[in-house]
Parts: C-alpha cells; sequence; structure tokens
C-alpha cells in the first residue's frame, strides 16, 4: 500500500494502473470496512481500468484522528487525494456509508467526479430508523465494538460469503469505538447530516453527474427513483442480497459499472 498526507491526515491506498482511456475508479468501503473488501473488483478491472482504493480516515492503515467523520471531510479527504494522484474526473464507487462519502464527492466536488455509482448507501433512512437511532447510538457508546459487530453480522444476507463475514467482524472488533461513534453523528445527526430522507431529497438534489444506484431492497430503490437524479442514471435490485452487495456479487457489480459507465457520454 501507499500513503499520502492530505489534510493532516495520512490515508492509505493503492492505486492500480490501468489505460488512460476510461475515467479512472475510485473504490470507498463503509462503515467499519476497509479497502481490501474491494479485492475482488480490483482483479476484475486489473490491466483494463486505473483503480484507487483508499482506507478512509480512522479505518484500516489511515490515521486516527480525534475529528472529521462526516461525509464532506472524508470527502475532502479524497479530494486531495484525487488531485494529489492526478486522476482527473472518476468514476466514484461507494458502499454504505462510502455512498454517503462520494455522493459528498460529486456534490461538493463535481470536476472530480464523473459518474456516481452508490451501493445500499446510507442516506434516506425514514422516520422508523431515524426513531431507532438515539437508542442505537447509547448502545454503541456503551458496549462498544461489540455493538458494532453484532450490527455488521445482521447486513450479511445467506448467501455471503463466509470469509467476508468474519473478515468484517474482525474489522469492527478492531474500530475505534469513537470513530464509529462520530462516523454515525455525522451520517445522521450533524447540523449538515443527509442521513434522513428529508435533508438526503434536499442535498441529493445537487448531483450533477449520472448516478447508477445498486440496492437490496425494492423499497429503498423506490425512493432514490424518487429523488429523480440526473440523465443517465439507472437504479438497480439485486433481490436476495444482503446489505455487501459488492462482496456477494463481485463481479457481477464490475460488469455492471462496465456496462453501465461504457454507454456515459
Amino acid at each position: 500500500m501507499s500513503a499520502l498526507t492530505v489534510n493532516g491526515v495520512t490515508l492509505s491506498f493503492t492505486d492500480h494502473p490501468g489505460p488512460a482511456g476510461p475515467p479512472p475508479l475510485l473504490l470507498v468501503h463503509g462503515w467499519g470496512g476497509n479497502g481490501a473488501e474491494w479485492r475482488e473488483q480490483v482483479r476484475s478491472w486489473a490491466g483494463r481500468r486505473r483503480v484507487v482504493v483508499p482506507d478512509l480516515r480512522g479505518h484500516g492503515k489511515s490515521s486516527v484522528p480525534r475529528d472529521g467523520y462526516r461525509p464532506r471531510d472524508l470527502a475532502a479527504d479524497l479530494a486531495c487525494l484525487l488531485r494529489e494522484l492526478g486522476t482527473g474526473p472518476v468514476v466514484a464507487v461507494g458502499h454504505s456509508m462510502g455512498g454517503q462519502v462520494t455522493t459528498a464527492l460529486a456534490v461538493e466536488h463535481p470536476r472530480l467526479v464523473a459518474a456516481l455509482v452508490v451501493l445500499d448507501p446510507a442516506y434516506g433512512a425514514d422516520e422508523a430508523e431515524a426513531a431507532r437511532l438515539p437508542a442505537e447510538q447509547e448502545a454503541l457508546r456503551r458496549k462498544g465494538a461489540r455493538w458494532a459487530v453484532r450490527f455488521v453480522n445482521r447486513g450479511f444476507g445467506p448467501g455471503s460469503p463466509t470469509d467476508a463475514r468474519h473478515r468484517h467482524t474482525e474489522l469492527m472488533a478492531a474500530m475505534s469505538p469513537d470513530v464509529l461513534l462520530r462516523c454515525r453523528e455525522g451520517m445522521y445527526l450533524a447540523p449538515d447530516a443527509f442521513g434522513f430522507q428529508p435533508a438526503a431529497m434536499e442535498y441529493l438534489a445537487r448531483r450533477r453527474c449520472p448516478v447508477l444506484a445498486v440496492y437490496s431492497t425494492s423499497g429503498a430503490a423506490d425512493w432514490e427513483r424518487s429523488t429523480r437524479p440526473p440523465a443517465g442514471s439507472r437504479t438497480v435490485v439485486w433481490t436476495g442480497c444482503g446489505h455487501y452487495l459488492h462482496e456477494e456479487r463481485p463481479s457481477e457489480l464490475a460488469a455492471l459499472v462496465d456496462e453501465w459507465s461504457g454507454r456515459l457520454p
């Protein structure tokens, strides 16, 4: 892995070379994850696309500052990283919290994002989720990584790879509970958060690039469609999957991104 210091934070990342033609891919993990979860996609794109895979601040091998865990903060880190690497506009792919981060990257730094791919993104939470959040945050404060491990395990479907479940369990167990709390606060409770549906509807209206959204449930996909994404956008439902879509169907995701992004102007 390589590392660069941006915004006072050392970000670890891998940068896999590819031809100059298609836009590079930026693959962004979710809450409590790291860049290694994209390894199957990296293999699929080897030699065909440039692929940049970071560990977000507070995650993986990146440094762990006390502050800066709002999606906009994490996106600002990635914007600096992309500029340092000279990637030009990328296809930004984000899972869960990474879907919020890449969305913030596209909205706040539009010249860096040619297209956006979100996988079960952590925006669009409904009233029931809003009602549960305070109790969940309190449980996370009291129980720390033990609660986070149980939370993440509920996200795996019956067909999920066993090694992915084990790896995420180990990652969550090693995470700083304070980082986990601050990330969730940034996504849902901060004054500028856009995790819940009303704020998300307003924030997503600022997207200007095409969006490919992949969901595991039809209800969430219907809500995404209601946001009226930009021209060229597409929403797909993978029924029977859990939350970790990219690890359940890695080759299918790579093919879908290639097919969809290849049709964009």
